[in-house]
C-alpha cells in the first residue's frame, strides 16, 4: 500500500524512527489489537494505540459511562455519560483518526465468547484492561489455549503492575499468581481508591507493548512484572520464572477449558 500525502505527515515522527520507518508504519496499520476493558487501562492504551495508526482496535465492554469514570478514562467525557463505553470509544477514536477501524463488543467477557471475541479478527495482541480477577484469569487461560499473546495490568491507590505474556517465550499470569484470592483479600479500585494517572502510565505501557510486538523490535516484559510506585516514583523489574507445574501453561496442563471465577467480594477497613 502507499501513504497518502495526510498519512506521510500524520506518521512522520514515526517513520523517521529507523526502528519503524515506512515498513513498520504498514504493519501497524495492519495490526489488530483487543482491548478487554475500556476503563482506566484499556481508555489510555486504545487512545495512544489509535494515534500510532493501529489498524483495527477492537474494544469490549458492557458498562456505560459513568461521571466517576472521567478522573481516569481519558476515553470518554463528560457528554458521554451513559452511553455504552464502546460506543463513546469507538467514536473518540474515529474522530481522532480515520484510519483505524473499531470494532466493539457491548458484553462481559466469559468462557462461553471470550475465545470467538479473540478470533473475531484473528487479533494479533490483546491488553487485558479489566479490574477484577476472574476475568484476569479467564484473559489469562484463553490466551495461553488461543496461542496469543497478551499484557497483563492491574492499578490500585498509587501503585501499578504489568506483565507481557509470548507463547513459549515465558511465564503466563497463571504462572506466577496461581489461582484468584480469596475473600477480603484484595479490594478493587471502587473500595480502595485510584490515582487518576496510574491507568494512564500502565495503561500506555501496555500499549506500548502491543506496538513493540507488531513492530518486531525491543525487549518486552516476557518473564518480567514492572511494576510502578508512584508515591516514591520508582520503577522495579521483578524477574520471573516459568512454571512448568502450571496448570495451563505447565508442561502437564490440567486446565484445558476456561472458566467462570465468581468476584470475591473485599470489605475495605477504614
Amino acid at each position: 500500500m502507499d501513504f497518502t500525502n495526510e498519512q506521510l505527515e500524520r506518521y512522520s515522527r514515526h517513520i523517521i524512527l529507523k526502528q519503524v520507518g515506512v515498513k513498520g508504519q504498514k504493519k501497524l496499520l495492519g495490526g489488530k489489537v483487543l482491548i478487554i476493558g475500556t476503563g482506566g487501562l484499556g481508555a489510555p492504551a486504545a487512545v495512544f494505540l489509535a494515534a500510532a495508526g493501529t489498524g483495527t482496535i477492537g474494544l469490549v465492554d458492557f458498562d456505560a459511562v459513568e461521571l466517576s469514570n472521567l478522573q481516569r478514562q481519558i476515553i470518554h467525557q463528560t457528554k458521554d455519560i451513559g452511553k455504552p463505553k464502546v460506543i463513546s470509544g469507538k467514536e473518540t477514536i474515529e474522530e481522532m483518526n480515520p484510519d483505524v477501524k473499531v470494532v466493539t463488543y457491548q458484553e462481559w467477557v466469559n468462557s462461553g465468547n471470550i475465545i470467538d471475541i479473540i478470533r473475531d479478527q484473528d487479533y494479533d495482541f490483546i491488553i487485558d484492561g479489566t479490574d477484577n480477577f476472574p476475568a484476569k484469569f479467564l484473559i489469562n487461560d484463553a490466551c495461553v489455549l488461543a496461542k496469543k499473546p497478551f499484557s497483563h495490568a492491574g492499578i490500585i491507590r498509587f501503585e501499578g503492575q504489568t506483565l507481557t505474556y509470548v507463547p513459549g517465550q515465558g511465564p503466563c499470569y497463571r504462572c506466577i499468581f496461581n489461582n484468584p484470592p480469596p475473600p477480603d483479600a484484595v479490594p478493587t479500585c471502587k473500595q480502595a481508591g485510584v490515582l487518576g494517572v496510574m491507568g494512564g502510565i500502565i495503561g500506555t505501557i501496555q500499549a506500548t507493548e502491543a506496538i513493540k510486538y507488531i513492530l518486531g523490535v525491543g525487549e518486552l516484559l516476557t518473564g518480567q512484572l514492572l511494576t510502578y510506585d508512584a508515591l516514591h516514583m520508582n520503577f522495579r523489574k521483578i524477574k520471573l520464572p516459568y512454571n512448568e507445574k502450571c496448570q495451563v501453561c505447565g508442561k502437564n496442563p490440567c486446565i484445558t477449558g476456561l472458566i467462570d471465577y465468581e468476584q470475591a467480594v473485599c470489605e475495605v477497613k477504614k
